[in-house]
């Protein structure tokens, strides 16, 4: 053999060994069942949830509405029998403490579920500093506040906040805290 018949050979193996590789991996990467997971059922059943779980809120909402609206009706008619009479109970820590099974202070805007101490800070730039006064605003306010702190606040949803904060005021801790676990916010 000469030289230049080697030289050939050092070219045509090579390529030969890329065309068989080549040609069996497409035949085996044909052969194989690409089936596309069909996941329709389960966003239907998702969107569904998603419904139900928005016209829940929206009840609630209506009711914490309706409640205020007697509960502001009951203090005027309070306040003119009795002035000096203090419908609040007061904070109770020990209480709050059993039911969320952590120290809670008066006032603390982070216990409501998806508030953190940035958020927290938002709130109080607008001065809304107590359950009470988060309690009393709408989810629309709620959301200017986000808004106020720019983009990374947009994945937020206040839509439960004032109701929370309204649970909290009222010294709810029981129902707030069954609320909360029931509504782990997508965290599982």
């Amino acid at each position: 053999m000469s030289a230049e018949n080697i030289n050939i050979w050092c070219w045509i193996i090579p390529a030969l060994v890329g065309l068989i590789a080549g040609i069996l991996g497409y035949l085996i990467g044909k052969g194989k069942d690409a089936t596309v997971v069909d996941s329709s059922a389960e966003i239907k059943a998702l969107q569904s949830e998603n419904a139900r779980l928005k016209s829940e809120l929206e009840a609630c909402n209506k009711k914490l509405v309706d409640e205020a609206a007697t509960e502001k009706t009951e203090t005027d008619s309070n306040s003119l029998a009795s002035p000096s009479t203090d419908k609040s109970k007061g904070f109770d820590a020990n209480a709050a403490k059993a039911a969320m099974k952590k120290r809670v202070k008066e006032n603390d805007l982070k216990i409501v579920e998806g508030i953190g101490p940035k958020i927290e800070g938002l709130f109080h730039n607008f001065g809304i500093k107590t359950w009470k006064d988060l309690s009393e605003i709408s989810t629309v306010k709620c959301q200017e506040v986000l808004n106020s702190g720019g983009d990374r606040y947009r994945i937020h949803d206040p839509a439960s906040w004032p109701m929370q904060a309204k649970m909290a005021y009222k010294g709810q801790w029981a129902e707030l805290a069954k609320w909360q676990i029931k509504h782990k916010s997508g965290k599982f």
